[in-house]
């Protein structure tokens, strides 16, 4: 019946949030573990953090993509040199002056053809006389060009500027630029498992708080009513001790006994404090915020097999497939070393779009394949390719070692689940006795027949039992997210809070 009323109050929360959540009066603030969870989510800088680096990561997956395209680009210049380029021809002009001047002074010729129409067909040739006439001529006006020509030369001004186009594409890399690509798509789906593995952190560390709390406030109802008890039975014995039925050392024990109630519930006080402000760390609100939790404490009565935990990690923990990626990205890093052994292979192209003072004789553009293959690097690339392939060798170690270890860690919060319910059965028994042991001392105290002692000592085992079994709710509650953790199923545990199986302990 008690687990009937509970989940249909823990409902009414549910459906009326704007009624339980969200009060915020004299800094105030009630939450449910689900609210706490969202604001979580939404405000810790640490999910901000993962936020941006997802973001980073696609950037630079799309920046990869880039590798594919030709690389287009806009160069200019402006050139000092110390002197101009000058070609000097003044030795050719001296090697065929001496044969211009021989040749138009001395050189006999004929078979020059007849340049008048009307004479050209009775006499196609000029005379012998006349075209040794004509040629020397000849040779004599280019001797006079030779002679006037500059033959030095500025092919090239030593100040000239220009502004060009070029680009480059990539038509073989010996698989660089798919290897790259792949390891970038890897780091991307790296990023997206490491925000979720924050976040799986970041639940279990709101768990161990948001619980802690509750613990604590429920903690601090035991300690005050056990301060009022044994404040109550201080009066009570200092009533019997002014009308004698008490002698005064049963007052004084009483008085001490309401001193350590008083001090434990001052201690419990800043225990609250302390796990308010931690909570708020995790919420990262106000830290004038004083948080009232709305979820209680629970255990559920049947839990499924270990071997159920232990395949859910095999598919779902976040920690393996972390080292998965790790795998990949150095099996990536291997062919990108073997990539290193073949040649690459770009075509490229540049065009002259402007130029001040450039010499002439330099074309517009130019276009043309390259290639470029390293064939001795003094055994750097063998030996990087193997380190590559030892890198691989470790992820693949270190894979199979943190894989016994979470099997380890599953069994371990197993067993712990089922050994806090058995201490939980256990106190529920022990509790029945304490209750009736304190009300049979407490009045045999009012008949004179027990002594202070006998009755807060019985009033303390009350407080006890019901702190240790809070305590061992929450140990439930945090082995119980723990191993959900481990099992990549941390987004299960507000199922199992609303579970059927659930039990909701308040007091």
């Amino acid at each position: 019946m008690k687990k009937v009323i509970c989940v249909a109050v823990y409902s009414f929360i549910l459906c009326f949030p704007s009624i339980i959540f969200g009060q915020d009066t004299n800094g105030q603030k009630t939450l449910t573990f689900e609210d706490a969870l969202v604001i979580t989510k939404k405000n810790n800088l640490l999910m901000k953090q993962a936020d941006e680096k997802t973001k980073q990561m696609e950037r630079e997956k799309k920046a990869a993509k880039g590798l594919y395209f030709p690389k287009i680009s806009v160069n200019a210049s402006y050139v000092f040199m110390s002197d101009d380029i000058d070609l000097d021809l003044n030795p050719v002009k001296d090697a065929i002056t001496p044969v211009y001047e021989a040749l138009g002074n001395y050189g006999d010729f004929s078979g020059v053809p007849n340049p008048d129409p009307t004479t050209s067909g009775s006499m196609p040739y000029l005379p012998d006389d006349v075209s040794t006439d004509i040629v020397r001529q000849q040779f004599l006006d280019g001797l006079n060009q030779i002679e006037s020509q500059d033959w030095n030369k500025t092919i090239q001004k030593k100040q000239f500027g220009t502004i060009s186009a070029g680009f480059t594409l990539p038509i073989y890399t010996g698989g660089k630029i798919q290897t790259a690509n792949k390891a970038a798509s890897i780091k991307t789906e790296e990023a997206n498992i490491e925000r979720k593995l924050k976040l799986d952190q970041l639940s279990c560390e709101l768990i161990e708080r948001y619980y802690g709390l509750v613990l604590v406030k429920q903690a601090q109802k035991i300690r005050e009513e056990v301060e009022k008890t044994m404040y109550s039975h201080l009066t009570d014995a200092d009533k019997m001790m002014k009308e004698g039925v008490i002698p005064k050392a049963e007052f004084l024990h009483a008085k001490v006994y309401h001193s350590d109630a008083l001090r434990e519930l001052k201690k419990i006080n800043r225990k609250a404090v302390i796990l308010n402000d931690a909570l708020l760390n995790t919420l990262a609100l106000n830290e004038e915020t004083s948080i009232i939790p709305v979820s209680n404490l629970f255990y559920i009565d049947n839990l499924k097999p270990l071997d159920y935990f232990w395949e859910k990690a095999l598919e779902n923990n976040q920690i393996l497939n972390k080292i998965e990626k790790k795998k990949e990205l150095s099996r990536q890093a291997y062919k990108l070393e073997k990539a290193e052994f073949f040649p690459t292979v770009a075509a490229m192209g540049t065009y002259n779009l402007y130029n001040q003072d450039l010499s002439p004789y330099i074309p517009d553009y130019a276009v043309g394949i390259g290639m470029k293959l390293n064939l001795f690097t003094g055994n750097e690339r063998y030996n990087k390719l193997k380190a590559a392939k030892h890198k691989e060798n470790q992820a693949q170690l270190f894979y199979g070692k943190t894989e016994q270890d979470i099997k380890t860690a599953i069994t371990k919060y197993y067993q712990e689940l089922h050994m806090n319910l058995e201490q939980l059965k256990e106190l529920s028994s022990a509790l029945e006795f304490a209750l009736e042991y304190a009300r049979v001392r407490e009045q045999a105290f009012k008949e004179g027949m027990a002594t202070t002692t006998e009755v807060s000592d019985a009033n303390l085992a009350v407080a006890k039992v019901k702190i240790e079994r809070l305590r061992v709710l929450y140990d439930y509650d945090v082995a119980l997210s723990k191993l959900l953790y481990y099992s990549g199923i941390t987004d299960e545990f507000i199922q199992y809070t609303l579970s059927d199986q659930s039990v909701f302990e308040s007091l």
